[in-house]
């Protein structure tokens, strides 16, 4: 560790860090505990498309590769991209978009609202990609589009206006 730099600063909270284990990883968060009024409807969308995207790369990403890489079936491929894209989308909407601490009542109500969602994710994809009626990545590409479209335009609406205003 460089002389210009104490414990202190790279640990905050005293000296109750061992330096062996590596201290966890948190986003910051700025402000009141629950949603900032701040954060304008604008502002808002802007970071949950953002973070959207972020998390659609993920869930993508492993969507095509267990679909076309392992040759899984197209729902249960898209069933996995979609855990692992949600639950990242979760965790860094709440703390940046949202900017809201950690609640069980929030917690069970978005997992409530990814199991709907998931549902109409799953369902969309798998039927456009038996729609299509080819195994081709161009179609899957906008099978997942629109699935992943549906899902978001959702998601901001109802963790916007109800989830997210909870205490």
């Amino acid at each position: 560790m460089p002389e210009s730099v104490s414990p202190d600063e790279v640990f905050p909270g005293g000296g109750n860090h061992d330096p062996h284990i590596p201290a966890p990883v948190e986003l910051p968060l700025e402000g009141p505990e629950e949603m900032a009024d701040d954060v304008g409807l604008r502002t808002a969308i802007i970071r949950f498309v953002v973070t959207g995207a972020g998390s659609a790369v993920l869930d993508f990403g492993l969507t095509m590769l267990l679909q076309y890489g392992l040759h899984w079936d197209p729902a249960y491929a898209k069933a996995l991209g979609f855990v692992l894209g949600t639950t990242t989308a979760y965790l860094i909407n709440r703390r940046w978009t949202f900017r809201a601490e950690p609640s069980a009542a929030r917690f069970v109500a978005v997992m409530l609202l990814y199991l709907a969602t998931f549902a109409v994710q799953v369902g969309i994809y798998a039927a456009f990609e038996n729609l299509w009626a080819t195994d081709n990545k161009l179609m899957s590409a906008v099978s997942f589009a629109i699935a992943q479209g549906t899902a978001t335009v959702v998601n901001f609406v109802v963790q916007r206006a109800v989830i997210f205003k909870m205490k």
